[in-house]
């Protein structure tokens, strides 16, 4: 990794500072601010969204986490968080992501439909969505990209739930438990893009 992978990303002079906020009592108001000028930078500054693409990689996601996650689903930064964490997700654990999406394909037609993986998917094709739904996000259609990123969500959550019939009994709930969280982020990411739509995901 070099040097210039762990520098902070200053997308504009009057950027507030991603990592934290000394004042907890500002920290709503600098997360909505980060997050409006991270989508602002993407969309209107030249190379922009090559380097917030990656953004997590470099930030870390730990600290992006102390800043937007608690925001909430319906709010930009905690939406942004989503994209993120499922983008850092189907990279760190590709295979994982693809077995699960395999098995969720052949249940949930509609769904496989609008999330777009290249077919047969595999660790690389699952990546590469989580790239292309991120970069679409900053570059194309916001509410679109969040509808894609519910359907993939969806396609998953089907995939853990009909695995988990299949499985002993902890590995089974396990599966479970973590198919509710998937149905949960996909239901979170088609309110926000219901928002955006209207003007509201602030």
């Amino acid at each position: 990794m070099t040097e210039g992978s762990h520098r902070r990303p200053q997308l504009r002079p009057d950027m507030p500072e991603l990592l934290g906020d000394p004042d907890p009592a500002d920290r709503t108001a600098v997360a909505h601010a980060t997050a409006a000028a991270v989508l602002q930078a993407a969309r209107s500054e030249p190379g922009a969204a090559p380097r917030l693409l990656d953004l997590a990689d470099r930030l870390g996601l730990d600290e992006m986490a102390e800043l937007w996650r608690g925001s909430g689903a319906d709010t930009l930064p905690g939406t942004l968080w989503s994209l993120y964490l499922l983008r850092s997700w189907v990279h760190r654990n590709g295979a994982g992501a693809a077995r699960v999406f395999a098995v969720g394909e052949r249940v949930a037609e509609v769904s496989t439909a609008v999330a777009g993986v290249a077919h047969p998917p595999g660790p690389a094709e699952v990546a590469a969505l989580g790239d292309a739904v991120l970069t679409s996000a900053f570059t194309g259609d916001f509410a679109v990209a969040l509808e894609r990123a519910a359907a993939f969500c969806r396609v998953v959550a089907a995939g853990r739930a009909h695995s988990a019939d299949d499985m002993a009994h902890e590995d089974g709930q396990r599966q479970t438990r973590l198919a509710r969280g998937n149905l949960r982020m996909a239901e979170e990411l088609e309110r926000a893009a219901a928002l955006w739509r209207r003007d509201d995901l602030h």
